[in-house]
């Protein structure tokens, strides 16, 4: 193992926690309908927590339709009643082993709702970038007390890694204000 710092690892960390925030952000309901929303609904299906997708064939035909095409017949119960205790705010419909979801349009309430955790998951993705800060800023303290990096080194690196977490940061802000833009959409 090389003693230099190494930005390239944290840089890497910050885009992971990005592509999370995405990920996330994907599942939230707005007036369309995306497959996304469906994952993170987990199933107890034969002994263990299982996605939808690995249980039914998941297509979006319309705009406002989602199809979940069950594999097992066994399964379709089970997968609707986690569809009604998820946060989706959605009644599915049930035609032998097709379940439908009807994206309905959002109410003034739900957008309001939607916004707030659309805020809650930005909030978290900001303290998770600070955090890979913080632990590179650690990690050079490190390494300038072992005298594996000079002072100017030092100096550099927190440069680097402070316009990193500012850039990725601007990143988050972005992504939530496009995401707020659909929300608010009629």
């Amino acid at each position: 193992m090389t003693n230099e710092f190494n930005e390239i690892n944290y840089s890497s960390k910050m885009d992971k926690s990005i592509q999370s925030l995405k990920k996330d952000i994907a599942t939230l309901r707005t007036g369309r309908a995306n497959t996304n929303m469906l994952d993170t609904i987990k199933i107890d299906v034969y002994g263990q927590l299982m996605p939808i997708d690995q249980l039914a064939t998941i297509s979006a035909p319309e705009a406002r339709l989602i199809s979940i095409q069950v594999w097992d017949k066994a399964n379709v119960a089970v997968i609707e009643s986690a569809i009604q205790k998820s946060e989706l705010g959605i009644n599915p419909q049930i035609e032998g082993q097709i379940i439908r979801l009807r994206i309905p349009d959002l109410t003034e309430e739900r957008r309001k709702d939607l916004i707030k955790i659309l805020k809650t998951m930005g909030e978290k993705s900001r303290v998770a970038i600070r955090n890979i800060r913080r632990e590179a800023n650690e990690d050079l303290k490190k390494k300038l007390k072992e005298k594996t990096i000079s002072e100017d080194d030092n100096k550099n690196y927190e440069k680097k890694i402070q316009k990193l977490t500012d850039y990725n940061i601007e990143n988050i802000e972005k992504i939530l204000t496009e995401k707020e833009k659909e929300i608010i959409q009629i």
